[in-house]
C-alpha cells in the first residue's frame, strides 16, 4: 500500500470524524432538551392530576348529603327555568321581528298620505 492512499483513508477517517462530531453534538443536546421538556410536561400534566382529584374529592364531599328528593326538586327547578328562559327569548325575538302585514299596512300608510306641498309660506 502506497503512501499516499494510506493518508488519503486518515484524511477520509478524520473528515468522517469530524463530520460526526459536528452532528453528535447538536443532536446530544437537542436529545437533553426533549428530556427536560419531557419532565417538565409531566410534572405539570401530575399537578394538574392532583387538581382535578381535590375538585372530585370536594364533589363528593358536598353532595354526601344529598338525597333523592332534593335532586328531583333541583331537576324541577332547572326545568321551570330553562322554560322561563325559552319564553323570554322568544317574546325578545318577537319584538325585533317585523311582521309582514305590519309592513304592508306601513306602505299601504305611505302611498296612501296626501303629498305636502309647500309654497314657501310659513303661518304664525
Amino acid at each position: 500500500m502506497p503512501i499516499s492512499s494510506a493518508k488519503r483513508i486518515i484524511e477520509v477517517n478524520e473528515k468522517k470524524t469530524f463530520v460526526k462530531l459536528n452532528f453528535v453534538i447538536p443532536f446530544n443536546y437537542m436529545y437533553q432538551n426533549l428530556l427536560y421538556l419531557c419532565c417538565f410536561v409531566s410534572f405539570i400534566s401530575f399537578f394538574l392530576a392532583l387538581i382535578a382529584c381535590a375538585r372530585v374529592g370536594k364533589f363528593i364531599k358536598s353532595s354526601e348529603r344529598l338525597d333523592w328528593n332534593d335532586v328531583a326538586n333541583l331537576t324541577g327547578d332547572i326545568a321551570t327555568v330553562k322554560k322561563t328562559i325559552q319564553t323570554l327569548n322568544n317574546r325578545v325575538n318577537g319584538m325585533h321581528s317585523p311582521k309582514i302585514a305590519e309592513q304592508e299596512l306601513m306602505m299601504e300608510l305611505l302611498k296612501n298620505q296626501p303629498k305636502q306641498q309647500s309654497n314657501g309660506m310659513m303661518g304664525g
